[in-house]
């Protein structure tokens, strides 16, 4: 009988070292008892859904459902204490002839980094064993924190640029309606080329290290996932209704914001159909994208196709992302944008960004109206 709960101690310790390996050392996508993290994560955050329910604002739930991230990592740590302490105590079952002094002999042997013989003939080497894993464990977890605060400083750095570009909550086409109505359309290839290469920085960091999704934005109405769903949206209608002048970075912007939404809901559990009909339809309707190129003309945006024509292209795009960035928004209960799907665990729908009024100096205004009065009269 010792025989066999030192074997399964042992598989236990193995099991739980290849865990701590694979979440801190060898950065890859966790699969089958790496994902033992996910799952911790994933119970952290269900219990800090069920704590939001008490506020009734958004941003109130969003200041509940913040320490979700922080203590996730918490739990990582205990869970692995935990896996640690059993196995080492059915190891040393036979030694001290008594499963509960086991489990005491195992738990100071592991936190005191010592050896503690309680009864019986103690078995130093598992005991030095158990110290000496939780001593790694340790420092490998402090060299692990300013890999994932460093990500997460690089990730809210755009986040927070959207916030004046395009509007808070950001929606797809306020992107593209203020940068036009500040004369600075030309700024956007710039953007879809910072946005390509965060979306490639956050696929291989978030699918790495998956707790990051759990570690919110500073503001409340602030959100990667609603932040990265409408520079695509933005890229998207930009390519549909205005094809000839649309930069070549908005396509490549699209393709790997795609890909890193549906890498990163894959490992969340997502269904991610690999390859979409362009031709299928999408929840979101075309009355909704008309409405949006309505405003786009309004705000003078040099529109080369009617809603109607540019649709189909729109479509196509779209249904590349849609479902996952809907699924991702409302499993981290992002704010509710428009164009971001339905939440479950809000009570309002989505929020409009408001847009500042254009204001400047007077002597400034004045100038420009009557320079555009000159401008008429050489006209005529």
């Amino acid at each position: 009988m010792a025989e066999i709960l030192f074997a399964i101690g042992l598989i236990l310790v193995v099991l739980t070292s290849t865990s701590v390996l694979f979440t801190i050392v060898l950065p890859r996508e966790p699969r089958g008892f790496q994902r033992l993290t996910t799952m911790i994560n994933r119970t952290v955050q269900v219990g800090f859904l069920g704590l939001s329910r008490l506020a009734r604002s958004y941003e109130g739930k969003d200041s509940l459902l913040a320490p979700a991230g922080p203590v996730a990592l918490l739990a990582q740590l205990g869970c692995w204490a935990l896996c640690f302490i059993v196995g080492y105590a059915l190891m040393l079952a036979g030694a001290v002839h008594s499963l509960g002094t086991a489990l005491v002999q195992a738990t100071g042997a592991l936190f005191t980094v010592g050896t503690i013989g309680l009864a019986g003939t103690p078995d130093r080497a598992i005991d030095i064993a158990a110290g000496g894993s939780w001593v790694v464990v340790v420092a490998l977890q402090i060299a692990y924190l300013p890999t994932l605060y460093s990500a997460f400083n690089r990730r809210e750095g755009l986040v927070a640029m959207l916030e004046s570009r395009a509007g808070v909550p950001a929606w797809g086409p306020e992107l593209l309606a203020r940068h036009q109505l500040v004369g600075i359309i030309d700024a956007l290839p710039d953007l879809y080329h910072q946005w390509e290469q965060w979306s490639a920085d956050v696929a291989e960091s978030h699918s790495t290290y998956p707790v990051m999704m759990l570690f919110r934005s500073p503001l409340p109405w602030l959100s990667w996932q609603v932040g990265l769903l409408a520079v695509m949206d933005g890229a998207a209608m930009h390519l549909a209704l205005a094809p000839s002048t649309s930069s070549s970075r908005s396509r490549l912007c699209l393709r790997m914001g795609f890909t890193a939404v549906n890498r990163l809901a894959a490992v969340e559990g997502f269904t991610v159909d690999p390859d979409p009909d362009p031709d299928g339809s999408i929840i979101l309707t075309f009355e909704e994208f008309a409405e949006a190129v309505a405003m786009l003309e309004k705000a003078g945006f040099p529109v080369e196709r009617t809603a109607d024509d540019a649709w189909p292209d729109f479509r196509g795009w779209r249904i590349n992302y849609e479902s996952a960035a809907y699924w991702l928004a409302d499993r981290f209960t992002a704010p509710p944008a428009p164009w971001s799907g339905p939440r479950r665990h809000l009570h309002s729908g989505p929020v409009t960004p408001r847009r500042p009024p254009q204001r400047a100096p007077r002597r400034i205004a004045h100038r420009r109206s009557a320079q555009g009065s000159l401008d008429q009269s050489e006209d005529r």
